[in-house]
């Protein structure tokens, strides 16, 4: 009889451990990648990556390291927006971050899972589609329940919070995001397939 594995394997563990320092690498200089006003994300693709490679577990591990660095960077102030955020609503940002980040990565691995079983290429593609949705849709949630400060800092007179939410903040950034993971991620794991064989 074949003994189970356990989530902790030499590969997992190492599979998690580049992708953790690609996630800090990406998240705390992603700043830089930018075009005019827009800024490319390519955060999520690692958590893809290990969400395809690793499973669930992973996905949520890798969005977990996302969430807190976004977190972290807010509470010091690197990142204005989530400091502006964390100052007035502190539990409800650190609920967000950690939520939407954490919530990104799992949902990955588990699309990925249930149709790889099918069809591993649209398993790849879904899995990369679905890391913005989740996360963007987390965000505009979670930023909601804070639109007190939402209004009082950020958001235009004459326009709502939802359109400054949809429209300023999500909008053609999530678009870039969602392009860059459908992009990147099936790209990254073909060649992955290449060198493991």
């Amino acid at each position: 009889m074949e003994e189970k594995k356990g989530f902790f394997t030499p590969k997992n563990i190492a599979v998690l451990g580049i992708l953790s320092a690609f996630v800090v690498i990406l998240q705390i200089f992603g700043s830089y990648f930018r075009i005019g006003t827009v800024q490319l994300s390519f955060v999520l693709v690692p958590i893809v990556l290990g969400a395809i490679l690793t499973g669930v577990y992973g996905g949520a591990i890798l969005g977990f390291l996302f969430g807190m660095i976004t977190l972290i960077m807010g509470i010091v102030g690197v990142d204005q927006f989530t400091f502006i955020l964390f100052s007035d609503h502190p539990v409800l940002t650190i609920l967000t971050c950690i939520v939407k980040a954490t919530a990104a990565g799992c949902l990955s691995g588990l699309i990925y899972g249930v149709i790889s079983k099918k069809n591993k290429t649209a398993a790849v593609f879904s899995a990369a589609a679905i890391a913005p949705v989740v996360n963007t849709s987390l965000f505009i949630v979670g930023a909601l329940f804070m639109s007190d400060t939402l209004n009082a800092n950020f958001v235009q007179s004459g326009t709502s919070v939802i359109y400054f939410l949809i429209i300023g903040c999500a909008g053609i950034n999530f678009l870039v995001e969602l392009a860059i993971n459908l992009l990147l991620a099936p790209a990254l794991y073909r060649i992955i397939k290449v060198v493991k064989k």
